[in-house]
Order: structure tokens, then sequence, then C-alpha cells
């Protein structure tokens, strides 16, 4: 008997970028289109949430023409709607939450409410399918945590930082040492040109523990 086709529409806007992707059958991505915000916010070192919000809802009705331009199908073909609705910055997510709203109401469409670190976790399962128990550990702008999986959707953190995630201590240390925003990228290609002159503290506490503290960097 032949899979039935199952096309989401997933949206979000939980920071400062705006996307929108369309996934068939979990898979196969037909589409994703993002529009960033990094250029905006390089001026003030890091993200302003007020100006995200803004950007988001003057771009997203853009983005969602080329996702589906570029999906090759209309809103007739979606089958459900998936949306960020936490973490993140609250005026972000509202404008993602009030679009899928939105389009939910006027296509018929049902809604699913997606928590982003899940969906950090769950976008390796395009590329290969989970064998459990398994550990993810999620390193992204504004999280750092190590998880647990026994099975599809039982998430036990192991360990999270207790201060600043990764993404937050690269954004510091580059806008302390005036190279630029995002800190990341250009902090990485910095530290192969350079040599280990300097003791750092290190990011684990303790032995009992499996929580990170990048502060101190």
């Amino acid at each position: 008997m032949k899979e039935k086709t199952v096309r989401i529409l997933a949206i979000e806007s939980s920071c400062d970028e705006t996307s929108i992707a369309i996934v068939e059958n979990g898979k196969k991505v037909l589409s994703n289109a993002i529009y960033t915000q990094i250029d905006i916010h390089k001026e003030f070192g890091g993200v302003v949430p007020e100006v995200a919000s803004r950007h988001h809802i003057a771009k997203i009705t853009y983005v969602l023409e080329q996702a589906l331009k570029e999906a090759n199908v209309t809103m007739n073909d979606i089958d459900e709607i998936a949306v960020t609705s936490t973490p993140g910055l609250i005026g972000s997510l509202m404008v993602g939450i009030n679009t899928a709203k939105t389009l939910a109401l006027a296509y018929n469409l049902p809604i699913t409410y997606v928590n982003h670190i899940h969906g950090h976790i769950y976008a390796n399962a395009i590329e290969s399918d989970f064998e459990f128990p398994l550990i993810a550990l999620v390193v992204s702008g504004g999280h750092t945590e190590l998880v647990l999986m026994k099975d599809h959707f039982d998430f036990e953190i192991l360990g999270e930082t207790l201060d600043d995630a990764v993404g937050e201590a690269y954004d510091k240390v580059a806008r302390v040492v005036n190279v630029g925003y995002p800190g990341g990228p250009i902090l990485d290609k910095m530290a192969k040109l350079g040599n280990p002159v300097y003791p750092l503290p290190h990011i684990k506490l303790g032995k009992d523990s499996y929580d990170f503290s990048f502060s101190g960097l």
C-alpha cells in the first residue's frame, strides 16, 4: 500500500531569522526559505529583540511566498502547520505563531506547536533514523544542553549551561575584542591562526556535574 504523502509547512521565528520550510513525509525538504537579519544587528553587536520582531513582521509574507514557490506547491497542498512556540524572543515568536494561526484558519489546517530545542535535535532525523538510547548535544546561539533520549519525545536533560550559551560566549568575546558580529565564525577562524598561550577556565563544573559554565571565558 502506497504511503500517504503528508506535507508540513514549518515556521521558525524564535530569534533573528525568519524561516519557513516545507517538508514531505518528515524526511524530504522541499524548500527552506530564510531571511536573515545578521547585517541589521551587526550595528549593535547582538540581537535587539524589538528590532528583530519588526523585521519578522515585514518579511514573513515574502518568506512564505518564497517557500511555496521553491517547493512548487500551494497552500492547498499543505496538510499541517508547525510553528516554533518556545523558547525564544517573545515578540519574534508571536509573529510566527500569529502567521501560523492565520494560515490554519484560512485553510482549515491543524497546528503543531514546537519547542525549537526539540527541533534542533530532530533535524538530525532528516539524515538518519534515531537509534535509542542516544545523547544529543544542543549547541546553539542561546542554548547549550546535553540531552538523553530513551525514546521519541523523551527528553532528559543531563546537563545545561548555568549562564551563557556557547553562541552568547562567542558574541561577547567578539564584542570585547572588537572583531565583529556574529562572533562564532570570526573567532573560529582566528583560533586556527593563533597559538594557545592563554590559560582559560574550564567550562565544566566539577566531577559530578554535566553542567556547563561559559561566563568565565
